[in-house]
């Protein structure tokens, strides 16, 4: 697909004519999530890289109006084996539950279960391996972080008031 210059300089146009509003901008429908919620506290290194990547995307809690209870679960599954039987790749999945509730009354307002995986190769030596192993986590918690990043903003019209 050929785009010409003019059709994307008038894109932004087009959307704002169609009533677009990004999610977190001024009076969009997530621009109360930012500095809103507050993460429960971390307990281990994923959970601690979880509640590090949700405060990028919302912001540090100023103002907490919402409280996020979460679980995060791990588990390494290698994919890639030898024909001497040495796993050479690992696919490392997650899932998270997760629950937003409003502080002023303890409402449930949404929730959920999201799984992902991320890879990494295990073939060098062990220092090598465990380097990819932690990157792998890292990448995993920041996928499942900004999963219920993008459901609170798609639940947020929903929200009581």
């Amino acid at each position: 697909m050929s785009w010409s210059r003019r059709t994307l300089l008038l894109m932004p146009l087009a959307l704002a004519a169609c009533g677009f509003t990004p999610a977190f901008g001024t009076k969009g429908p997530a621009e109360g999530l930012l500095g809103t919620v507050r993460t429960a506290d971390p307990t281990d290194k994923n959970s601690f890289d979880f509640v590090q990547r949700m405060e990028e995307r919302l912001g540090r809690p100023i103002n907490p109006q919402y409280d996020l209870a979460y679980t995060l679960a791990t588990k390494p599954i290698g994919v890639g084996i030898t024909p001497g039987g040495a796993i050479t790749r690992y696919n490392l999945t997650g899932g998270i539950d997760w629950t937003l509730t409003r502080r002023a009354d303890n409402l449930r307002i949404t929730g959920g279960h999201i799984d992902s995986f991320t890879s990494y190769s295990a073939t060098g030596s062990t220092v090598a391996g465990l380097t990819a192993e932690t990157d792998a986590s890292l990448r995993l918690m920041r996928l499942l972080a900004d999963e219920v990043v993008m459901r609170l903003v798609a639940a947020s019209p929903t929200f009581p008031k």
